[in-house]
């Protein structure tokens, strides 16, 4: 391994050394205005394989790449209006653009689903070497998955394996960076924006709705959820209703039920804590969990339920009461999409209002 430590080496040098690794299939970790990335040619097989070998990628969900400027990420997704709109609006900057794919990557950098994400990160010294090269790089971060956000190169090579190690062939060491926000992951597959990630920039998803009848509450429950279902193929859902007892918690529940096509009749969990519904997602088999944490007393007994399984898992789960749990669940705001669902009764006994 190489360290190369930018504060001493003219820029020349630097991108000549990870040019040099890059074309010969090396991995490179790389400061960002973010966190330290480790980046390999993205259209090189044996490259991504090795890249793969460091950070396992979790099915479903695509590796990033960075590339120079729009018209070079033309050539591997396909840019649709949402998109080009985020484009002219953010980049360069802290914003991962999801979209689809045009298939000119190695094995494993699009998602099984045919999604790409793209960065074009703000940070001079990495878009002159990207430009240099002609391709793109990953844009992955260099941590091992669910460790610190490396900020510094000790915070990488502090939580990785001797193994993980040996696998990185040049770092380019730009000392401790700001400690900013991972950058924000939004989903434009759709020709709409879907937030899987809010970093540095957020974007606000809040709307409210009136719902009228039990049936009105469910049927909102399950279009909510058909609206987000698309993202199973990245990571776990998890819709975290507050509310009063009777203020439509479970009904919301089985409307999410319901949009995922469960047949099978959806009962309170109170007594049992929680309840599994198996059904097909994304092409695979998945379930939807409906938890009720009234009966907790600690976050640990709500960990104990397996949560952390369920969120590796890109399950569905409802947690009734969810303002108990907030902790844990804000602790999984990357690995999950946490939708928080807020009931009020209104000015009739039917009425209620719903924050999303």
């Amino acid at each position: 391994m190489k360290i190369v430590h930018l504060s001493t080496t003219p820029a020349r040098e630097v991108i000549t050394a990870a040019i040099s690794t890059l074309k010969s299939g090396g991995l490179v970790v790389y400061p960002t205005e973010t966190t330290y990335g480790i980046g390999a040619d993205a259209t090189n097989q044996k490259a991504v394989d090795k890249l793969l070998q460091y950070k396992k990628r979790r099915e479903g969900k695509p590796l990033s790449i960075a590339v120079f400027d729009q018209s070079m990420a033309e050539i591997y997704v396909e840019l649709n209006a949402a998109a080009k709109k985020v484009y002219t609006t953010f980049l360069p900057g802290p914003i991962t653009v999801v979209s689809k794919s045009k298939g000119n990557v190695a094995k494993g950098v699009t998602s099984e689903t045919g999604a790409l994400g793209i960065r074009i990160p703000n940070y001079p010294l990495i878009l002159q070497l990207i430009k240099a090269y002609g391709k793109p790089i990953t844009a992955t971060g260099a941590n091992a998955s669910y460790k610190k956000r490396p900020y510094t190169i000790q915070d990488i090579f502090s939580n990785i394996s001797e193994k993980q190690k040996s696998l990185i062939d040049v770092v380019l060491d730009a000392g401790e960076l700001p400690h900013n926000e991972p950058s924000t992951v939004i989903d434009t597959t759709l020709d709409d924006i879907e937030v899987l990630r809010q970093g540095s920039i957020t974007f606000s998803e809040t709307s409210q709705i009136k719902t009228h009848s039990t049936e009105e509450t469910v049927r909102l429950g399950k279009k909510i959820v058909q609206k987000y279902k698309n993202l199973l193929s990245y990571k776990a859902l998890v819709f975290c209703l507050v509310g009063e007892l009777g203020a439509g918690k479970t009904q919301f529940s089985k409307g999410i039920a319901e949009g995922l096509g469960i047949k099978k009749t959806i009962v309170s969990p109170t007594f049992t804590l929680s309840r599994n519904y198996p059904f097909e997602g994304e092409g695979k088999k998945l379930e939807f969990v409906h938890i009720d944490t009234w009966r907790l007393f600690s976050s640990k007994e709500f960990l104990d339920l397996g949560f952390a399984q369920m969120i590796d898992s890109c399950d569905v789960i409802a947690v009734e009461w969810a303002d108990k749990v907030h902790d844990v669940l804000n602790q999984y705001s990357d690995e999950a999409k946490l939708i928080w669902v807020k009931f009020e009764y209104g000015k009739d006994e039917n009425e209620r209002t719903i924050t999303i």
